[in-house]
């Protein structure tokens, strides 16, 4: 059944609106064929994809990480292609490598053999075994979606979506991502263990048989159109400037920063934390039947969209504090409007 159009908002828009939400569900749906409960990992890997981001999945082995990234793949008609990141994987073997070829009159040239990358969904698996050289073969690709190999420059098929998984228990092997490549990254995303009705699910699909049927409901050329419309979702100079003081209350000894930033971070969040949290925010509106962001949207979303792009201090690892509970606190202490904020000050 059509919604009710939102006053104020161009009827055009609104079908547009529509359309996206109903999209969404359709993955969704398609999605929970193969995938078993997680929902909030689901609408973090969605945003990613509706914004034209990456996300980085981090949990111990066995919770399905690959799983769900597969049947995402599934539900989408886009090119996929998994890399399963090892210590001796090489650039080119991402990228791809000129090759010589002899055509059928014995003339032989340099042919460019293009790598895994060259896909529209790249599942990066355990991206923190391989070496940061190789690591760094992404960091070009996942910002301006094209390659550099060989002096000549490639783009790739838009939309381009990252998808890695990496271990966090695992050190022998592992090489921790640098703060380049993990700025890259939209949201990253915590998977957790899956409780008792879940687990029953699992059991009963993977131990009976259980064919999962997904199939694809959405292209590429819908996704682009999705991504568009999220960017002219409204927002409000008031509610873009909470986005902008959160994301500047991270920086330790800044005019924003709050006292237990000071305390136990050394590093805070880019300009592109605050890109993260605005784009994901219009994200959650349009899912919400509204075309403009709210406070609430942008609490939402801080801690998938920041706590890979800050980094803690001595103190902080030494008192075993995590970035999540730094981050729940800088929303909690950061006023929503410019006349709380002055009022704070004031006392």
């Amino acid at each position: 059944m059509a919604e009710t159009p939102v006053p104020g908002v161009d009827p055009q828009i609104h079908a547009m609106c529509e359309a996206f939400r109903a999209d969404y569900r359709a993955v969704k749906q398609e999605f929970g064929k193969a995938f078993v409960g997680h929902l909030e990992i689901v609408d973090g890997v969605l945003s990613c994809l509706v914004v034209g981001g990456h996300a980085l999945l981090e949990g111990v082995p066995g919770l399905g990480k690959t799983a769900l990234i597969r049947a995402l793949a599934s539900a989408l008609n886009l090119k996929f292609n998994r890399i399963q990141f090892t210590p001796d994987l090489m650039p080119a073997d991402v990228i791809g490598t000129n090759v010589i070829m002899e055509d059928e009159h014995g003339r032989k040239a340099f042919q460019f053999m293009t790598g895994p990358l060259f896909a529209q969904i790249v599942l990066a698996d355990e991206i923190n075994r391989a070496t940061p050289k190789t690591q760094s073969a992404l960091l070009e690709a996942m910002q301006e979606k094209q390659v550099t190999a060989g002096g000549t420059i490639r783009k790739l098929e838009e939309p381009f979506f990252v998808m890695a998984t990496q271990n966090p228990l695992e050190q022998e092997g592992t090489y921790p991502l640098p703060e380049a490549q993990l700025d890259r990254f939209f949201y990253k995303l915590s998977v957790q263990y899956s409780g008792r009705d879940e687990l029953r699910e699992i059991l009963n699909r993977t131990t009976t048989g259980h064919q999962p049927d997904v199939r694809p409901v959405l292209d590429g050329t819908k996704i682009l159109r999705h991504q568009q419309l999220v960017k002219r979702v409204v927002i409000a100079p008031h509610v873009q400037d909470y986005a902008i003081r959160c994301t500047l209350a991270t920086h330790p000894q800044g005019v924003y920063a709050i006292p237990m930033v000071n305390q136990f971070f050394r590093v805070g969040a880019s300009p592109r934390a605050a890109q993260a949290i605005t784009l994901a925010a219009k994200v959650r509106a349009l899912l919400d039947g509204r075309f403009h962001v709210s406070f609430r949207d942008i609490k939402e979303v801080v801690v998938p969209a920041m706590r890979h792009r800050v980094i803690l201090n001595f103190e902080g690892e030494a008192e075993g504090m995590t970035t999540d509970t730094v981050l729940e606190r800088v929303i909690a202490e950061t006023p929503n409007t410019i006349e709380a904020e002055l009022a704070g000050a004031g006392r």
